[in-house]
């Protein structure tokens, strides 16, 4: 059985925007292998195989999944606590997405690529996080962002 590609999707905890997850990213970068981000986390995903095939970890950024990254590896790691944990080894470049709001929750999910927002044409820099094809995205409502039907 050919088991298709998968996605990640984790949240970027203390990111008010795209740009300070990049800020982030970058200010790290004098530690991480060349063309490359490493996020770790606990657990070991199961799926590995079907991650390196084409995945990508769509970043939640408070509560809206607004880019990703493609995978490039999963390496083990273990720190001075000897606990083993999973690098998640990511291409450097953030490739900015639509948005899409997403509950809290906590570690990482894995997220099928239909269910995964598209990505924002080149060179468009920002997606308006409060909405969503004309509307704004409240609690799981979507409301007009201008009257209709109406004057003024």
């Amino acid at each position: 059985m050919i088991r298709p590609m998968i996605n990640l999707l984790k949240l970027s905890v203390g990111s008010e925007s795209v740009e300070d997850h990049l800020d982030w990213q970058i200010s790290q970068r004098p530690h991480w292998p060349q063309g490359c981000a490493i996020h770790v986390t606990r657990m070991w995903p199961k799926r590995e195989a079907e991650l390196l095939d084409g995945g990508s970890l769509y970043w939640v950024i408070k509560g809206v999944i607004l880019c990703r990254q493609r995978f490039v590896d999963l390496k083990e790691v273990t720190f001075a606590d000897g606990i083993p944990r999973c690098a998640l080894v990511l291409d450097a470049e953030i490739i900015r997405t639509e948005a899409a709001p997403r509950r809290p929750f906590q570690g990482w999910r894995y997220l099928d690529p239909k269910e995964s927002p598209r990505d924002l044409p080149k060179g468009r820099v920002k997606d308006d996080p409060l909405t969503d094809n004309g509307h704004s995205i409240g609690i799981g409502i979507l409301v007009p962002r201008y009257p209709t039907g109406r004057d003024g």
